[in-house]
């Protein structure tokens, strides 16, 4: 199915806001960016998913505690409406507990939803790993660990089969403020795990924390939304332009050819 690797992929393309007919009146023009920018929504909010892929984001993310099925009713609905404005769109859930009683049908039911991927902690029983493998990605929860064995743990996750990408959790509250060092061991543990990354956010982000992010090779910011949607719409709109500034920036420096 490969959604995230689109998402991903999409990202770093132009796209026109050009169309027939409803979906295509209503899609927003995208400029080329350094990293897909996905929303995340601890509570949902009807028509917050459509207002934020209007201000910019790339896909939605929703969180779930493994236990209040009454959540799935809304969820499907919020996302066929922000479909409205993404046909492609690409939701995912981080489901935060009760993940021993998860199986083949809680997580096909996730699916039918209009879920394309979910975001599962370091903790969760490895054998969800094997379940809707082709239709529902997985991706781990990392976090940041100063053993030194750690590294190579992560290089483990490559012989995973199920595993489509990381979510770093770094618990980074002041991304741009970063040292060498530090970012030097963020990096390490960025490239041991070797797959497609995200890495959370909150908040405004500014200009050095977007260079920091690039700087740890990410594939995709998720940007916690917050209780105000014009708050939320205002960051989205801020990162974005700072992801399309750095983008056009690594265009232009880089090197036209590669020395032999």
């Amino acid at each position: 199915m490969a959604k995230l690797q689109d998402l991903f992929a999409q990202a770093r393309r132009a796209q026109s806001s050009s169309g027939i007919g409803f979906l295509g009146k209503n899609r927003i023009e995208s400029k080329p960016h350094a990293a897909a920018l996905v929303v995340e929504f601890p509570t949902i909010s009807a028509g917050g998913a459509e207002a934020a892929l209007k201000a910019g984001a790339d896909g939605l993310l929703f969180t779930w505690d493994g236990k209040d099925n009454t959540l799935f009713e809304t969820l499907k609905r919020e996302i066929e409406a922000a479909k409205a404005s993404s046909e492609n769109l690409v939701s995912g859930l981080r489901i935060t507990g009760n993940l021993n009683k998860l199986d083949r049908d809680s997580l096909s039911h996730i699916k039918d939803q209009g879920i394309s991927f979910v975001i599962l902690p370091f903790e969760a029983p490895a054998h969800l790993l094997t379940l809707e493998k082709k239709e529902l990605e997985k991706v781990v929860t990392v976090p940041l660990r100063t053993e030194e064995t750690y590294p190579e743990l992560l290089r483990n996750i490559m012989g995973l089969n199920g595993v489509t990408a990381v979510s770093l959790d770094f618990s980074l509250n002041s991304l741009g403020a970063l040292t060498i060092e530090e970012l030097l061991n963020y990096r390490a543990v960025r490239e041991a795990a070797r797959f497609p990354a995200f890495v959370q956010a909150k908040g405004e982000l500014s200009e050095a924390d977007v260079y920091n992010l690039s700087l740890l090779g990410i594939q995709a910011v998720i940007l916690t939304a917050s209780s105000s949607s014009e708050q939320t719409e205002q960051h989205i709109k801020a990162l974005r332009q700072l992801l399309e500034k750095l983008e056009q920036e690594e265009k232009e420096n880089s090197p036209a050819f590669l020395p032999r």
